[in-house]
């Protein structure tokens, strides 16, 4: 049996390894495929098993790969992928969910606490010599903010939405949630299900945490902006499309928005054009909330179990069943 991993360096750049995927054939890892049917197909070549993280996989390709059975997505989004056409050819297709919950809700935090304090900055002042200069003990270059007392809106209540409120709660946030099933178990004084209007009126934070979907696509844009508090902060460790960044620049240029941190933009890795690059008040970073080595080993151990579940018969995470 042939398994081929198309784009295997970001979860496996050298500090993990593949050896509970060699057990089950002949296994060759591709750094990186370029994003073209042709070079693609020829990775491919006569597999059985594949692995790919973000190298699409459309209708052509599958078409051209007639020994295909089986497609594990080395990710928890499968978007990549032609769901519906991998079905009526009879290709299972696995992901991997709850990896990096934790890790993105710390993340997810992480961005938050830069936008309150702006820590780099006051590091690379003092570094430059400020601090030496300064006429005072202390000095601050941009606004400090508290974060207890104000309101966390989170859109989309999943494993990683459920860890990013609990944090939150603990630096004494409340929460409103916006979630397409309200979970009434977890409300409290402090968490509360809303409607979006409702959460994009009163939070003083946004934090999106849904999947894309046609529903929730750019579900940011100039019309939710205006209905959300002056000063907001909006934070990204989703999707990247979820937002209309023409907008959210624009927001961010005139003051409407305090701050914005993403973790995730529309066209990844980013294009030197994006809007973003422009835009005030905008930290971003390379969609790396999800990659601590810890969550990646999560990653890599349920990639073999997945694998390792379907050649013994019994499928699990198939998300095209």
């Amino acid at each position: 049996m042939r398994v081929v991993v198309l784009d295997g360096f970001t979860l496996n750049p050298g500090d993990l390894n593949w050896d509970g995927i060699k057990q089950f054939g002949e296994l060759t890892v591709f750094d990186r495929t370029p994003y073209n049917d042709e070079n693609i197909i020829n990775n491919i070549g006569d597999a059985e098993i594949i692995f790919t993280n973000k190298t699409p996989i459309n209708r052509s390709v599958i078409d051209s790969c007639p020994n295909l059975e089986y497609i594990g997505v080395l990710a928890t989004g499968f978007n990549i992928i032609d769901i519906e056409h991998a079905n009526q050819k009879g290709i299972t297709v696995t992901n991997v969910p709850d990896y990096s919950s934790t890790a993105v809700a710390q993340f997810t935090m992480a961005l938050l606490l830069e936008i309150c304090h702006h820590i780099g900055e006051h590091n690379k002042a003092v570094k430059n010599g400020d601090w030496i200069n300064s006429k005072d003990f202390s000095f601050w270059n941009y606004p400090l903010i508290e974060l207890a007392g104000k309101t966390m809106g989170i859109i989309g209540f999943g494993k990683i939405g459920k860890a990013t409120a609990k944090l939150a709660l603990a630096f004494g946030l409340k929460i409103k949630v916006y979630n397409r099933t309200v979970y009434s178990e977890f409300e409290n004084d402090h968490l509360k299900f809303v409607s979006l209007d409702e959460l994009l009126n009163s939070s003083d934070i946004v934090s999106l945490h849904c999947p894309l979907t046609p529903e929730t696509e750019m579900i940011i844009n100039q019309n939710s902006i205006a209905k959300m508090k002056d000063g907001a902060m909006l934070i990204n460790t989703s999707r990247g499309p979820l937002i209309n960044e023409d907008d959210l620049v624009i927001a961010l240029n005139n003051g409407k928005l305090a701050a914005a941190a993403l973790d995730v933009i529309s066209s990844e890795p980013m294009k030197k054009n994006n809007p973003l690059l422009k835009a005030e008040n905008c930290i971003i970073t390379p969609h790396i909330a999800w990659a601590p080595k810890e969550a990646r080993t999560r990653l890599m151990q349920t990639t073999v179990e997945n694998l390792m579940a379907y050649i013994n018969g019994s499928p699990q995470n198939v998300v095209n069943q």
